[in-house]
């Protein structure tokens, strides 16, 4: 309800990183949906920007600031205390510009922060026209990110998406520069086979995370078998969003068509559960002592 004072996101975090098994990690795109992961026992959620600049009615081409994705961030971080795992897409600018990103995403409570290696305007991972920095100059925001941090639990993670315009073997060279630049996790974006998830992982020892993304150039390859790859996570950046939009379209179309919306009663959460997820009746009992206080207050004068 108030601002949490310490942040154990990066520890917490960072734990994961060193016990065995994948973690499954949720895309995000507001508090309320944070929460929900959290109570359904998830260890951590992963705030896309793909998900949250749809959610703004806009295309993911690099439109949305810093200071707006930190402001969905807060939110999200006040209201849960499992990892947040954010998607800063090319750090908002250049080397300096990554240092402030990365300074401004833990003191909005973020456990780690993804970083990609292409250039501004950039693009979904999933679709052509992509262009790369140069490796050494992503090696280089890396570094800078590493050493910004001042917690040195904050989580780092490299994306690189040289597979799909440069080639596997590219893709390979760039995980292996980033993480000598001190990347914590390598996320190679847009993989095209189950295969290559695999040779990837032969290739790069370091903890690594996948993307199963939907309607992309990945096939969604399950968690288990991403574990037996050797993935430590595996994120599904867009899939509450789809799933709550699509469900949000047709009880919209049912009341333009019915006049009502009585059909989807079952299919909501109650105003029971609504108020036992955002811990309704915590505000109203700090209210009522509070009152209580105060009136006690005034009855000794």
């Amino acid at each position: 309800m108030l601002r949490k004072v310490e942040n154990y996101g990066p520890r917490l975090l960072r734990e994961e990183l060193k016990r065995p098994g994948i973690v499954l990690v949720p895309g995000v795109f507001n508090a309320l949906t944070a929460l929900i992961a959290q109570d359904l026992g998830f260890k951590a959620v992963y705030v896309s920007g793909a998900a949250i600049t749809a959610s703004m009615a806009m295309p993911d081409l690099g439109l949305i600031t810093m200071d707006e994705m930190a402001r969905v961030v807060r939110y999200i971080t006040d209201a849960v205390d499992i990892p947040v795992i954010v998607d800063v897409d090319t750090g908002y600018g250049e080397v300096l510009n990554v240092m402030r990103t990365v300074r401004e995403f833990e003191k909005a409570g973020a456990a780690g922060v993804q970083i990609e290696d292409q250039v501004l305007p950039k693009k979904c991972g999933h679709l052509s026209g992509k262009v790369l920095i140069p490796a050494e100059e992503m090696a280089k925001k890396i570094k800078a990110a590493a050493e910004a941090r001042r917690n040195p639990d904050f989580v780092i993670i490299a994306r690189t998406d040289a597979v799909g315009v440069s080639g596997f073997e590219d893709a390979v060279e760039r995980a292996e520069l980033y993480i000598e630049a001190g990347a914590d996790v390598i996320f190679p974006e847009a993989l095209r086979s189950e295969e290559e998830f695999k040779q990837f992982a032969e290739r790069i020892k370091a903890p690594l995370l996948a993307n199963m993304t939907e309607f992309g150039v990945s096939p969604l390859v399950s968690a288990k078998r991403l574990e037996e790859f050797g993935y430590k996570f595996v994120i599904y950046p867009v899939t509450a969003l789809r799933v709550a939009m699509y469900f949000v379209r047709e009880v919209y179309r049912a009341i333009a068509v019915e006049g009502t919306q009585k059909a989807w009663l079952d299919k909501m959460l109650t105003r029971s559960e609504l108020y036992q997820l955002i811990k309704y009746h915590n505000y109203e009992e700090i209210d009522n002592q509070i009152a209580k206080y105060i009136a006690l207050k005034r009855s000794y004068g």
